[in-house]
């Protein structure tokens, strides 16, 4: 991750904090209770943008499902939980219509995430 995004959070929570302390007007001990709460909510909306991020660069490339993590093949549309460890079981493949012909996925199924998914 690169030092600005962690900058403009570190100075975002600042003035969050001083904000907060002068409108208050808290003990020493309850603004620090507060940054930290503060630090902890951004810290984890930080963390949530970046996966966004992620997400969103890897969402126009295809899914390897010779490599893809279960977490992965869920994300695919109709793909349950069962349907994703059966995929992760019958590795490898060699085209993705293996899919249907193993039986792991309808043809309708298949249809939905066809061009979502490669067998590289």
């Amino acid at each position: 991750m690169n030092l600005l995004p962690k900058r403009y959070l570190m100075v975002v929570s600042i003035l969050i904090v001083v904000l907060i302390g002068c409108a208050r007007k808290e003990s020493s001990q309850d603004l620090k209770e507060q940054t930290a709460q503060t630090t902890a909510e951004m810290k984890q909306n930080a963390k949530a943008v970046v996966s966004g991020i992620r997400e969103g660069w890897n969402r126009d490339k295809p899914l390897n499902i010779n490599g893809a993590s279960k977490d992965q093949l869920e994300s695919l549309p109709g793909i349950t939980s069962r349907e994703a460890d059966q995929i992760i079981e019958a590795r490898p493949y060699k085209t993705t219509d293996e899919l249907i012909t193993r039986h792991i996925v309808s043809k309708d199924e298949y249809d939905k995430i066809a061009d979502r998914i490669t067998a590289n």
